[in-house]
This record gives structure tokens, sequence and C-alpha cells, in this order.
């Protein structure tokens, strides 16, 4: 196992490597065919050109490369990976360190897409169990149902149903209720409250892993539904072992793989998706930071963000892989 890592992280420097030097070389074709950032800046109101000068040699923007189309720029881009190297991922446009604005935005991000995670993790594990054990019955159809309805609505008109009905409908309620917690009142607001940095995400977070749980709820299901045809479980049944450590302890342990694969991989995805989520509660997480950065051609801010999801996706990856061996005995790594 333990070479298995080690052989698992080597495999990281060619695949980061090479992350990297394409989101360089996309935002490179970016300015050489869409013109100056610095100058875009100011729109019809050009300042002096000896501050459109200064501006580029500060943000290291006036490099000849940029104004030839198709030019890989090597020179910018070992210059920005030594940068990287020594915890430099540089400033924006306002002169804002671009890790200043990370550390800002990720905790909020981390903190949604943890809720998602849990939230698809817990309910569609449990719901796909349900519907696995009960093949067929009113459960299993109503979960197909819900499932598909799940997936069919896209995230944003989602989002802006459940704004309305937690917003509108239950929070205005709320507000008459003497009873109601002030605790409740955070859970149901419809923007993010930084005094309440977890209980405001909580109607977001399940907005994020809706979706991710249709999708678990299904691959459990149908894992589970198989592995209960299989042999060993029939053997385990014949052996006089009860129904709840047939189903707990046999069938369900494999039953998880490809769903701890999902998992792992979505956690990528529900970064990135929690873009749309976040411009629909107003959330400044690292999804507000990204759209604000594409804006403006802020393209230190969008390469950064990117290289650091691209490592959080490789570890995830790594994550699912040692998860393989725990859930399944049979699986080694030589």
């Amino acid at each position: 196992m333990g070479a298995y890592v080690i052989r698992r992280l080597l495999q990281f420097i060619p695949v980061v490597f090479g992350t990297l030097f394409l989101l360089h070389y996309l935002t490179t074709l970016g300015i050489q065919f869409n013109g100056d950032p610095v100058a875009a800046l100011f729109g019809p109101q050009q300042p002096p050109p000896q501050v459109l000068a200064a501006l580029r040699e500060q943000f290291n923007l006036n490099d000849p490369c940029l104004r030839r189309a198709g030019d890989p720029c090597f020179s910018l881009f070992f210059d920005r990976l030594g940068n990287y190297a020594h915890g430099d991922f540089g400033t924006d446009y306002q002169r804002q360190p671009v890790t200043d604005l990370l550390g800002r935005a990720a905790p909020i991000t981390i903190r949604l897409t943890i809720i998602a995670i849990t939230v698809e993790a817990v309910f569609g594990i449990a719901a796909g169990v349900l519907a696995g054990i009960r093949k067929d019955g009113f459960f299993d159809n109503l979960s197909r149902l819900v499932t598909v309805l799940l997936i069919a609505i896209p995230v944003f008109v989602l989002g802006l149903m459940v704004q309305i009905v937690s917003g509108l409908w239950i929070g205005e309620w709320l507000e008459d209720q003497p009873w109601a917690p002030d605790w409740l009142h955070m859970i149901f607001s419809v923007t993010y409250q930084p005094d309440a940095p977890w209980l405001s995400l909580i109607i977001p977070g399940f907005v994020l892993g809706g979706f991710s749980v249709a999708s678990v709820l299904r691959l459990t299901r149908t894992s589970l539904v198989e592995n209960l045809r299989a042999d060993y479980v029939r053997a385990a049944k014949a052996k006089g072992l009860s129904r709840s450590r047939v189903v707990g302890v046999h069938t369900l342990r494999n039953s998880l793989i490809p769903v701890v694969t999902y998992l792992g991989i979505d956690v990528g995805f529900l970064i990135n998706g929690a873009l749309v989520t976040e411009g629909i509660f107003n959330i400044p997480g690292v999804g507000g930071l990204v759209f604000q950065a594409v804006r403006a051609q802020e393209v230190l801010v969008v390469i950064s963000v990117a290289t650091v999801l691209t490592m959080l996706f490789l570890v995830a990856n790594l994550v699912v892989d040692i998860l393989y061996a725990v859930l399944d005995p049979r699986i080694r790594y030589e």
C-alpha cells in the first residue's frame, strides 16, 4: 500500500505541470487574441501610455510573446512556476494578493462543499439502501421518480425555486412566529450570513448536493440489487445470518465501491458547481471570486484558483483509491 501511495504521489508531478501549462497557454491565447487586459480596464478613457506601460510591467504583461499569436510564452510559464514554488500567486489589478483573496473565499466554499457532500452521502446512500432492499416497491418507485426530477432540473432553476420557498414563504412566515429561535431564521435566510457561517449555508448546501443525491441514490440502489443476487450473499443467508448483517456487513461494503468513486470525483465538481449556487445565494466564496475575476479579466486569479482546484481533485482521487482497499479486502495494490 505504501509503495502504491508513493507512486500515485509521483504521478501528481506530470499531471500538475501539464494542467498548469494548459491553463497558462489558454490564458496566454486569450490575451493574444482578445487584446491587452490592462488597456481593457480603462475602457474608452485611456490613461497616458506611461501609466499603461508601468501597469504592464507590474503585472508581468509586457513580454513581447503576448503580442505574437500562438506563442506559448515558455519564459512566462517558468517564471510563474518559480513564483508558485515560493508561495507567490501574484496580485489582482487592485494589488490585493491572490493568496489573501483565496484565504477569505476558500473557507466559505469548503464549508458549502462539506455540507453538500454530507447531504448527498447520508441521504443518497440511506435512500439507495432502502430502495435496493425493497426493489420494485412503493419507495423504490418513488425514489426513481424523484431522482429523475432532480437530474432534469438545472441547478440554477432549483436554486431559485428553493430561494423563493425558503426565503419568501418559510422565512417570512417564521418572522411572524415568536417561538422561532434565531438559528432557525439563519437557516432559512436567503443570503449568506457571516455571523452564521454554517447555518446560512445549509439550504445552499442542499441545493448544491441535490443533483448528486440523485446519482448517489441510483448508484447505491443498482449496486446493492446486483450484489444481493451474488453467490456470497446466498451463502451468508444459508449460514443463518440475519438480514441486517447480510446487508449491512457483507453486501453494503461491496456496493459502496462505485459510490465512493463517485463521491471522491464529485468533490471537484461540487467546488466547480458552487459558482452557480454561490451566485444565486450571494455567497462570497471561490465561485464568486472566479466569476468576478473572469469579468475583470483577472488572469492570475483564474489560474491560481484553477491550480488549487486541480490539487484538490488529485488528492480526492488518491483518497478514493486508498478507500478501495478499506471497503474490499480483496483489492490489493502491488
